[in-house]
């Protein structure tokens, strides 16, 4: 058993838990944050990705155990008390159609944005969906997920 110590959404926590266990696991069994979604178990689709430390990082490629001692940002944990930008510009063009690749997506781009206005970087088009490659979306052909970072990017 691993003990894994972490600050979630700006809580502290602390469990128990096999040593295999994944992060992805961990956020969703032990506390319940089930807007990290397993997609693929495969690492290929990015419906898991979280933030730890500040990264986009596929969660269900994470044990939970070498994310111990990490600050984890869930979707849940991404705007306090209102929508995060990212979240607003996917439901303003429309960038979701069943919602599953969602949570990942927003977790990528939001990840994406900041990287690109910390280097001086253009964020265009064909940047956005070079980005994207490693999230999975088979409902919307990613137009409006790139309008939505097009958007947001601009708020951010």
């Amino acid at each position: 058993m691993a003990e894994v110590k972490l600050t979630v959404n700006g809580k502290r926590v602390t469990r128990h838990v096999p040593d295999e266990t994944l992060l992805v696991e961990f956020l969703r069994e032990e506390l319940r944050l089930t807007g990290t979604h397993v997609g693929c178990d495969t690492s290929q689709c990015g419906a898991c990705t979280v933030h730890v430390d500040g990264m986009a990082v596929k969660s269900c490629t994470m044990l939970a155990a070498s994310a111990s001692g990490s600050e984890v940002t869930t979707i849940e944990g991404l705007a306090n008390g209102g929508l995060h930008p990212m979240q607003k510009a996917f439901n303003d063009n429309h960038g979701l159609q069943c919602g599953f690749c969602t949570p990942g997506m927003i977790m990528t781009a939001v990840d994406m944005v900041r990287r690109y206005k910390a280097s001086g970087e253009r964020l265009d088009e064909e940047a956005i969906r070079h980005e994207l490659e490693g999230n999975i979306c088979r409902c919307t052909g990613y137009h409006n997920i790139v309008k939505s970072i097009q958007q947001a990017a601009g708020e951010m």
